[in-house]
């Protein structure tokens, strides 16, 4: 009783989320709502910046990162000296895959959940080293984590040399099993990139314990800082292989009192890095908008993700995809094919729904192409902001546009 009187109470008070009120939010996952807290701490390092720009890019910025890094650090599960800012996953993506040293013959697995961005890195240093991809298909709907990590490690061969996973698929909506695959591809002797861009703040994170060679993720999704606040994690003894995309003073630094992966990080260009120092004060401030701090936070998220599904699901006469284990505060549900061409030139979003909604009903949730157009799923989110009553007004446009949507996907397709 108590969860249910949380759920269909939104925290939406507009001193904390700048959200437009007259907009239904429920697209958190693709860039979420920054509170106004935070956004007002960056805006205090901003002007520190421009008071004594030499003062604060010379003497003072790596202090203050390494404070932000051990910060986050900590709650990723992670050493300090293993972590560095990155703009966001995609960033950290590519600077991984650029990286290595891939030869002609060398296979690089992937899923077919895998972001299109990060596909399209992986893709481009194929092309430029010879490599091959290998596109592992998994399914959804699905009912088992076997079909996951059997499809996966099917595909595995003495050529594999690195496997590029999502930890939260950004289309599907699906955690995927990845202490599992992590270690089962490390056992046939595979490294693994992680594109956890949806998973800090949203699930619990231990990086050490799962033993990942690589692993990057966004701060301005689930943990709600400013846009531009990314991070890429390297296991110590990967970290020589790793060279930042934009190579700079670190490189011929002689500097011994940190590692060359922190010193070349550090500092490649000028950059405002005043989104990534506002980390902390996102892990702060959010964490303090619920009496258990983040553990209640995820929790809650989560319970709502799966209650506005379950309402979606009951309201158009479907199964739900996959089993509620894989669902953390997103998730997608298959809807009929899409009818007509794209509407926009969005590399994002260019389904006509999804403007129709946001006119007509005053709702923002993505409707995604996938596989590929014109298959196309409806992907919910869940935040502090988000209430059960949000998923019904959603249930509701849906069925009143029944006949322009069509009759959705059953599970068993």
């Amino acid at each position: 009783m108590q969860q249910n009187s949380l759920l269909a109470q939104p925290m939406d008070d507009p001193k904390i989320w700048p959200l437009d009120p007259n907009i239904t939010f429920l697209n958190h996952g693709s860039f979420g709502s920054c509170p106004r807290p935070v956004l007002d701490f960056q805006h205090v390092v901003q002007r520190r910046i421009e008071r004594q720009p030499v003062q604060f890019f010379v003497r003072e910025l790596e202090e203050l990162l390494d404070q932000a890094r051990g910060e986050l650090a900590h709650f990723l599960g992670a050493q300090t000296e293993d972590l560095v800012p990155v703009p966001n996953a995609t960033a950290g993506v590519n600077t991984v895959l650029r990286s290595l040293p891939l030869q002609p013959g060398d296979e690089l697995l992937v899923t077919n959940h895998e972001y299109n961005a990060c596909r399209n890195a992986l893709d481009f240093v194929a092309e430029r080293s010879g490599a091959r991809v290998v596109a592992v298909e998994i399914p959804f709907p699905f009912h088992a984590a076997s079909q996951i990590i059997d499809a996966v490690m099917s595909r595995v061969t003495a050529r594999t040399r690195l496997a590029l996973l999502d930890h939260v698929t950004s289309q599907t909506g699906v955690v995927f099993p990845v202490h599992r695959l992590v270690s089962g591809l490390a056992e046939r002797g595979v490294d693994t990139l992680i594109d956890g861009a949806h998973a800090p703040g949203m699930i619990p994170l231990d990086l050490q314990r799962l033993g990942v060679a690589y692993y990057t993720g966004n701060c301005h999704k689930w943990l709600c800082a400013p846009k531009g606040a990314g991070f890429l994690y390297v296991r110590r003894d990967r970290q020589k292989l790793i060279r930042p995309l934009a190579i700079s003073h670190g490189a011929n630094s002689r500097r011994a009192d940190r590692s060359r992966f922190v010193i070349e990080f550090g500092w490649s260009g000028t950059w405002d890095p005043s989104a990534f120092l506002s980390v902390p004060e996102a892990l702060r401030f959010v964490g303090s908008l619920l009496p258990g701090g983040w553990t209640e936070i995820m929790e809650r998220n989560r319970a709502l993700a799966l209650a506005g599904r379950n309402i979606l699901c009951r309201a158009l006469k479907i199964d739900s995809p996959c089993p509620d284990e894989f669902i953390g505060s997103m998730a997608s549900v298959p809807i009929h094919d899409a009818s007509g061409e794209p509407v926009s030139s969005s590399p994002l979003y260019a389904d006509a729904l999804q403007d129709q909604l946001r006119a007509e009903h005053g709702i923002e949730v993505p409707i995604i192409p996938w596989p590929a157009a014109p298959k196309r799923l409806l992907r919910i989110s869940a935040q502090l902001y988000n209430a059960l009553g949000q998923y019904q007004h959603l249930a509701e446009a849906l069925t009143a546009r029944q006949e322009s949507i069509g009759e959705l996907v059953r599970g068993s397709r």
